[in-house]
C-alpha cells in the first residue's frame, strides 16, 4: 500500500487556558508550546504510523520553523523527498488556543502553503507514481487541489478529499466530480450545504446534496456521534466509543491518515 499526501505544513504554536476569551478581554493561559502540524503533514504522520509506505508533497518557508518541519517528517519515516524550502517566504504558523473542555479557536497563516507553481505538480507527478491512494485537503490553494484530482484521476488513483478548513460554500463541481471519497465534519459539511446537521435527517439531506454535485462516496464525521457514510445514496451511521477528550486539534487529520491507510 502506498499513500500520497499534497498538502500543508505548519508549524502549531498552542496556548492552553481555562476557557477562550471574548472580544477584547487578555485572560491568562496556563501552558503554551509549538508542535509540527498542518493537515497535510497531521494526515501524513497518521498514514505513517498505520505502517503504510507514505510520500509527502508541499512546501515549507525559510527560517527555523522549516528545517524542524522538514526534519520532524523524516524522523516520522516519511518520504518527504517531494517538500520544498522556499526561501521567498515563510512557513504556514497555526495559532491554537485550547481550553479545559478541549475547544479550539484556530488562525491559521498560510506562508508557503499559499503558493503553487508548476514545480510542485511536477513533484507530485513523481510521487504519485505507483500509489494506491491520494490524500488531499482545503489548507492549500483550490487550483492546486483541482490541479492534483486531475493528476489522481488519469492514472486510476484514489482520492480521499478532507474539505477543510472550508473556504467557500462554492467549490467547483469538478472537485467533487473527481474525489473518491470526500470527508467534512458536522461544521464543515454545514458550510457546504448551507444549513445545520443537528438532527440525522439533516445529516442525510447534506449527504445527498454532496452526491448531486459529484461526489462518489461521503463520510460525514460527527464528533462523539459517530459518522455518517453513504455511497450511491445508501447510507448508514455508525456510531463511535467513548473517549475522555484532551485536545481535538488533528482529529479529522487522525481520521483521514487511518481511512487512507485502512
Amino acid at each position: 500500500m502506498q499513500v500520497v499526501v499534497f498538502g500543508s505544513i505548519n508549524m502549531d504554536l498552542v496556548v492552553r487556558i481555562d476557557r477562550l476569551p471574548s472580544a477584547g478581554k487578555t485572560i491568562t493561559g496556563q501552558q503554551f508550546f509549538y508542535a509540527p502540524g498542518g493537515k497535510g503533514a497531521n494526515q501524513t504522520v497518521a498514514s505513517a504510523r498505520v505502517s503504510v509506505h507514505i510520500k509527502m508533497v508541499g512546501r515549507v518557508g525559510q527560517g527555523p520553523f522549516g528545517e524542524t518541519l522538514r526534519l520532524q517528517l523524516i524522523e516520522a519515516r516519511i518520504d518527504s523527498s517531494g517538500v520544498v524550502i522556499d526561501e521567498t517566504t515563510s512557513s504556514g504558523v497555526a495559532l491554537i488556543t485550547v481550553d479545559t473542555n478541549a475547544q479550539n479557536r484556530i488562525i491559521v497563516v498560510p506562508g508557503a502553503n499559499g503558493i503553487f507553481t508548476n514545480s510542485d505538480l511536477t513533484r507530485l507527478v513523481a510521487a504519485i507514481e505507483g500509489a494506491d491512494v491520494l490524500l488531499l485537503q482545503l489548507e492549500i490553494l483550490v487550483p492546486a487541489v483541482l490541479a492534483a484530482l486531475r493528476l489522481a484521476q488519469g492514472r486510476g488513483i484514489k482520492v480521499i478529499l478532507d474539505p477543510a478548513p472550508v473556504q467557500t460554500n462554492e467549490l467547483p463541481d469538478e472537485l467533487y466530480r473527481l474525489v473518491t471519497i470526500i470527508t467534512p465534519n458536522e461544521t464543515e459539511a454545514a458550510a457546504l450545504v448551507g444549513f445545520s446537521l443537528s438532527t440525522e435527517s439533516a445529516v442525510v439531506e447534506a449527504t445527498t446534496i454532496l452526491h448531486k454535485r459529484g461526489a462518489k462516496s461521503v463520510i460525514i464525521k460527527l464528533g462523539q456521534r459517530g459518522i455518517y457514510w453513504s455511497e450511491g445514496l445508501n447510507g448508514k451511521f455508525k456510531s463511535t466509543f467513548a473517549v475522555k477528550a484532551v485536545d481535538t486539534v488533528g482529529a479529522g487529520d487522525a481520521f483521514n491518515g487511518a481511512l487512507a491507510a485502512g
